[in-house]
């Protein structure tokens, strides 16, 4: 039986009203993990633990980690991931309180895969999980278009947030799957992570000195290549808001919805509420509220008070 849940697809109101939109959420915050990595991550672990996987090696910016923790947890697999100095107090904690081993190790996610794939060279029974570089993965994240297909209206335009790009991959897949493939795509990223917008604008995969955005989970240098061959044929528009707006985007989901997400998703969420021209005469827009596990009220506080929003 799968790890993921299926989650809800809720109309918002108040995003509807700032918009002028019909605004739809695919709420992958309620997963079991926190966030839509368990989708694909739960998928891989599974596949591995019935081949015979005795240890799972992840290196993550949290959310991943997280997700491959919990899948060694119900899996019974024993997990270790990997995380670079960026990587948050509350997620790193939360991982480890899954029972797995974590080992901190570089400044972004590059030089974490680095002792990941150097780890599991060295032990043959082993599983190496991509943060999101895996087919299998992207498969397993479509599935949360495969529900929203069943759940509400076909959409106009479908906002998701890009870090590595492995969940743009899976949605792109579950939109292709489902008669999609003409709705258009806005790819959120912040100021500081923006590597998807590089290489789209380059025409070629870009890796960026460094990782400055509050919004660590996007802190992948380089995205998937996969990511970019999408742009070939389909519409995928990118998004690079500032970390003040993915910030400010919490603080009002919060206030809209009782709901916590980390900036990371909520640069998805500035682009709604903002109403970027980006989404052009979008009539339904269907939001991935891809979670995080990287955030407590007293962060979004203190990372409200830093952008003097509190």
């Amino acid at each position: 039986m799968a790890l993921h849940r299926e989650t809800p697809l809720l109309e918002s109101v108040p995003l509807g009203a700032v918009s002028g939109r019909r605004v739809f959420l695919k709420m992958e915050n309620m997963q079991p993990a926190g966030s839509f990595k368990l989708r694909g991550i739960g998928r891989v672990c599974e596949e591995a633990a019935n081949a015979g996987a005795t240890r799972f090696i992840s290196p993550s910016g949290g959310n991943a980690g997280y997700a491959a923790a919990w899948s060694g947890r119900e899996l019974g697999v024993c997990t270790t991931v990997i995380v670079p100095v960026t990587t948050s107090e509350e997620a790193k904690k939360a991982i480890a309180s899954l029972g797995a081993e974590v080992i901190v190790s570089g400044k972004s996610w590059k030089e974490s895969n680095e002792l990941a794939l150097k780890m599991s060279g060295e032990d043959p029974k082993s599983k190496y999980i991509h943060a999101f570089d895996d087919p299998v993965m992207w498969d397993g994240h479509g599935t949360l278009i495969d529900e929203a297909a069943k759940q509400g209206p076909k959409p106009d335009t479908v906002v998701l947030s890009v870090g590595g790009g492995g969940l743009l991959c899976g949605v792109v897949a579950g939109m292709d799957r489902n008669g999609w493939g003409d709705v258009p795509v806005l790819a959120c990223e912040t100021e500081g992570a923006a590597s998807f917008a590089a290489a789209v604008a380059a025409g070629e995969i870009v890796e960026l000195d460094g990782i400055t955005s509050v919004a660590t989970s996007l802190g992948a240098r380089a995205v998937a290549p996969m990511a970019l061959e999408l742009t070939r044929n389909h519409r995928i528009i990118p998004y690079v808001a500032t970390d003040e707006a993915a910030v400010s985007a919490c603080g009002r989901f919060l206030d809209d919805h009782r709901v916590l997400v980390e900036p990371a998703c909520g640069v998805s969420l500035s682009a709604i509420y903002d109403n970027t021209p980006l989404l052009g005469d979008a009539g339904t827009v269907l939001v991935v509220v891809c979670g995080g596990i990287g955030i407590s009220a007293a962060k979004l506080r203190d990372l409200e008070t830093r952008f003097s929003l509190s």
